[in-house]
């Protein structure tokens, strides 16, 4: 099974939108391996986000991420990192597809409600980075309906 991390952000917290999000996830068939409800640092936010230390936009990332309370996650599953980006669509709510949680909820780029893992490593660091090895290992009733 493959694992990704998602962070639900300020502002799907703050519009009430968590259990709608994990919801969509869990209904595809994914399954919750680790989460937590935190205040992000800026220690924190810094090392998430320091691919885009040199980028214009760096500070104003920090700022946000640190705004609010998050829901950070783990979901696992076959092509978990894919079909978590699917679900979550586009990272322009404008140019996400129908039906993925940015096209329903999001209009700016700047309040895009979710971040995602965009391949293997990525996912690594940042479970490693968020959760270490807090993860929980759980045999779902279900897991034989959903995978073959």
């Amino acid at each position: 099974m493959e694992r990704t991390f998602i962070i639900i952000k300020p502002d799907a917290v703050q519009r009430g939108l968590v259990g709608e999000i994990i919801g969509r996830f869990e209904r595809r068939g994914l399954k919750l391996s680790a989460m937590k409800f935190l205040q992000v640092d800026d220690a924190l936010a810094r090392q998430h986000y320091a691919v885009h230390a040199e980028r214009p936009f760096f500070g104003g990332l920090i700022s946000y991420i640190t705004s609010s309370p998050v829901v950070a996650l783990v979901m696992e599953g076959t092509n978990a990192i894919a079909v978590v980006r699917q679900t979550v669509g586009a990272t322009k709510p404008a140019e996400a597809a129908p039906g993925t949680i940015r096209a329903d909820f999001g209009l700016e780029i700047g309040r895009n409600l979710v971040h995602a893992s965009d391949g293997p490593e990525t996912a690594a660091f940042e479970i490693d980075l968020w959760f270490g090895d807090d993860l929980v290992a759980w045999p779902r009733a279900n897991d034989a309906w959903i995978f073959e």
